[in-house]
Formats: C-alpha cells, structure tokens, sequence
C-alpha cells in the first residue's frame, strides 16, 4: 500500500506540483519562532471563509431570490429543512466571526508593523479582500428580505446618490430598478453566491502568496526579518522553523478553542442580543413601514457613525469612505526606524490606544439615534479615529523608540 501510495504521488507530481506546493507553503515554509496567540486569527479567517462557503451552498438549494419568496423560504429553511435551521445559524453567526477575527487580524497588523517593508504588497492584497468582505457582508445582508434588510440597503444605496452629477444614474444602476425589488435582490443573489466569493478566493490566495514569497516572508512579535540570518550551508533561516507540523498543530488548537467559542454562540445566543441578527429582520419587509431607527449589523457602525457625524451628506459619504480606504497608506504613514509595539515609544502605544477606543465607541455610537450628545461623541471620536492616521508621520517620527534585538526573542 506505502509503494502504491509513494508511485500514485510520484505519478501526480510530475504532472502537477504538488510536492512543490506543500514544500513551499508548509513542508518547508520557515515562519518565526515566537508566533504569539494573535496569530491565531489570519488561519481562523481563513476557517471562517470555509464555513461560510459550505454553508452557503447549502442555503441557495432551498432559497428563492424573489421579493415575494425570500422571507418565506428562509423561514422554510429554518423550520423545514432537515438540519437548515444549523445552516441558517452557522451562516448567520460566521459572517460575524468573520469580522472579528478579520478585525483582530488587522490590529495584529498594526501592532507588529505587518504592513512596513517588504509587506507592503500583501497588505494591500489583505486590504482589497476586507473590502470584498464589506461587499459580500452588505449583498447577503439583503438576501434574507426581512424590515432591517430592506431599509439598511435602502440607505446605504441612497448614499450614492450624493456623488454630484452621476449620483442619481449610480443609485439607478445599483438598484436596478427605481425601487428596491425584485431585480436588485437578483443581482445582490448573484453577486452574493457567485461573483465575490470568486474575487475572495482569488484575492485570499493572493495574499498567501505574496506572503510566502522567498522575499517576505511572515513578520513576527519582533519586527525582526528572520531571513537576515540564515545557516551559511542549509540556507534555513536560525529563527524560523517549519510550519508544518510545528504550526499546523498550534493553528489546530486555535481552531478548537474558537470552535468551543462559535458553538457556544451559536447554539445559545445566534441572534447575540440583536447585535447578530437584529429583531427587525424577523419581519417581513415592508416597503411602506419606516422602522423607528435604521441601523446597519455591528462590523459597519464605525463607519456608519462617521457618516452621521458629518452634517452635509457628501461630506459625510466621503469620509465614510476614507475611513476604511485609509488603511491602505499605513506603509507609507509609518515613518518609524522599528516595526512591533514592542520597540515603539509611548506616543505609538497611547495614538494606536486613542484609535481602539474610538473604533469601539463609533461602533457603539452607530447603533444608537444620531441626536444630541451621541452625534457631539461621534464627532470627538471621528478627529482622534483620522488623527491616528493623519498624525503617524509626525508622532512616529519623533517617538523615542528602543534598540530592536539582532535575533528574535521567545
């Protein structure tokens, strides 16, 4: 069986680079030695995707892209289907995991400078896949036909219409139709379903190997380029070892412990409080009932809460707008001689704690009513939430950072 096995693999090899793939990107891909738990979260992201791809499939057997069905064939699925109500959750609770650990992923970035040199590339590879996950979140959170699906989507495709000019043609080409209806539910299903996870997995692949590349390489809690040391006759970096079986089995830890956490979720609490799955979405939509306060799922309240913040509609749909697509200059706004947290002074750590307290505070300013002290908060919260960004090339300039060690530290 070993030799059948040995002459198969032999046999698909020279056809295929199969050995060479598994080398490369596992058998003798050399990662650092200290990997911390938050490297937990870019292989949980990726364990996400999958679920939420499986699941996916299993939803569109039974659900109907008509604004006369949807509703009623979702409810289907939960309460008819064999096992679609596990389906539905999964599907449902994923999209939120997802965001969380794409979240955590990029604070990790931030924290350890993944996006300095020589990642520029596989930043902005990661970047283009959160704004795919943004689309592919905003086109399914309409799929399910229920009041906050229909009147989340109706605002956010209004926004378009402040564009000058073109607004009104965009928001008509988007929509498909003068109303939300029938046909940009059609499109949003086949945007959903087909066209963005193609872009997903393309771009996730993408971005692995542009990290795998011999050049780059995984960065680490020290900033340090282990590939800068290397043993002069095998040429395997002295502070790297092989992912697998080293970090393979770590990864599957990790997946275990979230797994535990997921389940618990998903079980127990799938709507979390109606923060997952909001009450109004059990509703039928309504084109001619208002809800009282319209407020999109939790990962986009920050930037909902900046768009508020700004009194002119424009104004404010372009700094929603730049709010995430700053992200993408943060190789170039970080002028420090250093990489991680570890090294940086304390104008870094006191900036990047000023930014995760306005994050969370825009995130939870954006499910309240945009009236009174809320809107005064969420402006306050938006100049420290830009000022971040916009401040870097001073504030890490003149940093008083320390000496960052030759070789990596355990």
């Amino acid at each position: 069986m070993k030799k059948l096995l040995n002459s198969s693999l032999e046999w698909v090899d020279d056809r295929f680079p199969l050995v060479k793939m598994w080398d490369d990107h596992l058998g003798k891909y050399y990662a650092p030695k200290n990997f911390n738990w938050w490297y937990y979260f870019g292989s949980i992201a990726l364990l996400v995707l999958v679920i939420q791809i499986l699941t996916g499939i299993f939803l569109t057997m039974n659900y109907k892209p008509s604004s006369q069905e949807a509703f009623a064939s979702v409810e289907y699925i939960v309460r008819d289907v064999e096992w679609g109500w596990l389906m539905r959750y999964m599907h449902s609770t994923g999209a939120s995991f997802f965001f969380i650990a794409v979240y955590l992923h990029m604070f990790r970035g931030l924290m350890y400078g993944s996006y300095r040199k020589p990642r520029e590339l596989v930043w902005l590879i990661g970047m283009a896949i959160y704004f795919a996950l943004m689309a592919e979140a905003f086109m399914g959170y309409l799929l399910p036909w229920g009041q906050m699906s229909y009147w989340g989507a109706q605002v956010i495709i209004s926004l378009f219409g402040a564009i000058p000019y073109i607004g009104d043609a965009i928001t008509l080409w988007i929509r498909g139709d003068y109303v939300i209806g029938d046909t940009t539910l059609n499109r949003f299903f086949a945007l959903h379903v087909i066209a963005l996870p193609m872009v997903l997995l393309g771009l996730v692949v993408m971005h692995v190997l542009a990290l795998h590349d011999k050049h780059v390489g995984s960065c680490n809690p020290d900033g340090i380029e282990i590939k800068k040391h290397k043993d002069p006759k095998t040429g395997i970096p002295l502070d790297g070892i092989p992912f697998h079986p080293y970090y393979t089995v770590k990864d599957i830890m990790g997946y275990g412990w979230f797994l535990i956490i997921f389940c618990l979720v998903m079980f127990y609490f799938p709507d979390m409080f109606g923060y997952f799955l909001e009450a109004n979405n059990f509703i039928p939509a309504d084109p001619m009932t208002t809800p009282a306060h319209i407020a999109p799922v939790w990962y986009f309240t920050p930037f909902y809460a900046i768009l508020r913040a700004i009194p002119d509609k424009l104004s404010g749909v372009i700094a929603m707008g730049a709010s995430v697509g700053i992200f993408a200059l943060l190789p170039w706004l970080d002028r420090s001689p250093v990489k991680s947290i570890r090294y940086k002074g304390p104008m870094f750590r006191i900036a990047l704690t000023l930014f995760i307290i306005s994050f969370i505070s825009l995130g939870i300013l954006g499910v309240l009513p945009a009236e009174g002290l809320y809107v005064t908060l969420a402006r306050i919260f938006t100049v420290i939430y830009f000022g971040f960004f916009l401040l870097m090339p001073i504030y890490s300039t003149l940093d008083k950072t320390k000496p960052e060690p030759e070789r990596v530290t355990m």
